[in-house]
């Protein structure tokens, strides 16, 4: 039973990955014009009125990468789940109908085929066309094999969308609302909590983050952190966490660089130190220092240790998510105060020092003999995990 349990959350951490990874450029180019807008704008610089068509370009093109999610998860859902991704995401646009976040923002009621709905605003939400577009790859696959070829290129779209509506508006879509606000609010509530248990939130969040990211499991956060933001405008539990816990790889790469002998891992050390930092890539520093030497992840999770329980006690909170590892992760703390820039950049060098100081105090263990090819291994599994066509499967092909 365990075993199906975990396999479970591995096929769907696996799918989220996978519908969520091609959005990532739009993510950070909407988020760039969200921060752009706050940096310019009336709550820092003031160069530009919020009245201004400039501000409200820049405003409402940061929105628009978020508002549309449904119609944009219909297409990568679409694709990964072998349906049509046209009507993958007509169905993601049947949600965001005017009318129908009209009905929803009234409070009217409404049926499909005499079907009650619960009809929800649906825009900037994930769980729900994920779901919908899941049934409705088995649906259509159904109509295209029973309907005679000559009439299904008019027949089996439309009767897969009428059959997906009921099921899309009535069923699957409050439920995948009601879980995704049940995991926000999960979230919500260690901050609310204050005090004690959200220090040590944050403060375990930073530290485990990394191994949450090699486990594969960083898309369910990272996931939450987006409808969090689109739905309150701000995150300050985890978002902060995650974001400062990037430069502990960095730091770590650091200390154990100053304490290898051997030449040719230091330049390696030092190429995973530009990696994390400006190319916001961390796999390299946590497979090629980490997993090799092992005894560096302790100054990781102290750097992180140290970077959450400095960002509870300031309060730092995240506008903008990029979900990026560099030192651009820190535009997503623009759009408040200017003091929580000035405390997010401060947070980032405590995790880069910290990790650094004990990494190198720890010192690095060469005298073990190394096994090259898992690290091998590791980096043939980074390359398959990165692939668009990702399946989990995959990673029996990397050689040893």
């Amino acid at each position: 039973m365990l075993e199906k349990c975990k396999h479970s959350l591995s096929v769907f951490l696996d799918v989220l990955a996978s519908c969520l990874m091609p959005l990532i450029p739009m993510l950070i180019a909407a988020s760039m014009f969200k921060t752009l807008a706050a940096i310019l704008g009336p709550d820092m610089l003031h160069w530009i009125d919020a009245s201004s068509s400039l501000y409200v370009l820049f405003t409402f093109v940061g929105d628009a990468g978020f508002y549309f999610f449904p119609i944009m998860i219909g297409y990568t859902a679409a694709k990964r789940f072998d349906c049509n991704v046209i009507l993958g995401m007509f169905i993601g646009a049947i949600m965001l109908h005017p009318t129908f976040v009209q009905i929803a923002e009234n409070g009217s009621l409404f049926d499909v085929y005499g079907i009650p709905c619960h009809v929800q605003n649906y825009s900037s939400t994930i769980i729900p066309i994920l779901l919908s577009v899941f049934v409705f790859s088995y649906i259509e696959r159904f109509f295209n094999k029973h309907i005679p070829q000559t009439l299904s290129a008019i027949f089996a779209p439309t009767l897969s969308i009428a059959v997906i509506l009921p099921i899309a508006l009535c069923i699957l879509g409050p439920i995948g609302s009601i879980l995704g606000e049940y995991i926000s609010n999960a979230l919500i509530s260690l901050g609310n909590m204050g005090g004690l248990a959200t220090i040590l939130s944050m403060a375990l969040i930073a530290a485990l983050w990394e191994y949450i990211v090699m486990a594969g499991m960083h898309w369910l956060f990272i996931t939450t952190i987006f409808m969090i933001l689109a739905q309150d405008g701000v995150e300050s539990v985890v978002a902060p966490s995650v974001l400062l816990a990037a430069f502990t790889v960095g730091g770590m790469c650091l200390g154990a660089m100053l304490r290898i002998k051997d030449k040719e891992q230091r330049a390696l050390a030092f190429s995973y130190i530009i990696a994390q930092m400006i190319g916001g890539v961390t796999e390299p520093g946590l497979y090629g220092i980490g997993v090799r030497y092992k005894r560096p992840f302790i100054g990781m999770m102290a750097g992180g240790i140290a970077a959450g329980l400095f960002a509870s006690i300031v309060g730092l909170q995240v506008y903008n998510f990029l979900p990026v590892a560099s030192f651009l992760g820190l535009l997503s703390f623009i759009g408040g105060s200017t003091m929580n820039l000035v405390y997010a950049v401060i947070g980032a060098v405590i995790a880069f020092v910290v990790s650094t100081v004990v990494t190198y105090v720890l010192g690095v263990d060469e005298s073990k003999n190394e096994n090259k090819e898992v690290i091998k291994q590791w980096f043939c599994i980074i390359h398959e995990t990165n692939r668009p066509n990702f399946h989990q499967k995959s990673i029996i092909n990397c050689d040893l």
